[in-house]
């Protein structure tokens, strides 16, 4: 495979499956009445909680700002509470009621579309995708 060729394009290839992947992921999950997104956020929020702003965009891999914004629909409809910490400036994140009634209701969906998603690629090769994007974002995060 010719890598220069722009129909092989590492990023279009990745954002169009990224796209389809969240497409699948997102149906699965809105019985719940999340999105796959809101719920990667929460599963961080509860394995971590309280957690700050800071750790919390790092462990996402985006922006403080980008964090506020995906916040707020979360924190307006009660999913997660934002409280200040013992700096008056740092704010920190747990779930709310309604945010653990929401994470419990989306774990087994999200298993059973996980487990699909591995299906459909096969385990070992799931795997090796797996390992080979956390030591993209690993070598990468390295330089920034």
């Amino acid at each position: 495979m010719d890598l220069m060729l722009a129909e092989n394009c590492m990023c279009f290839s990745l954002r169009r499956a990224t796209r389809t992947i969240t497409k699948i992921y997102d149906t699965a999950l809105k019985s719940a009445g999340v999105t796959s997104s809101q719920f990667t956020l929460l599963r961080i929020v509860d394995g971590n909680q309280p957690i700050s702003m800071l750790d919390l965009a790092s462990s996402l891999g985006m922006d403080r700002t980008t964090l506020t914004r995906n916040l707020q629909p979360l924190i307006r409809d009660g999913l997660v509470e934002a409280q200040t910490g013992d700096d008056q400036r740092q704010r920190l994140i747990k779930l709310g009621p309604k945010g653990h009634k929401s994470l419990v209701q989306a774990k087994a969906s999200w298993q059973a579309v996980q487990s699909k998603v591995a299906d459909t690629f096969g385990e070992t090769e799931a795997q090796d995708l797996l390992h080979a994007l956390a030591n993209f974002d690993r070598s990468v995060g390295l330089r920034l």
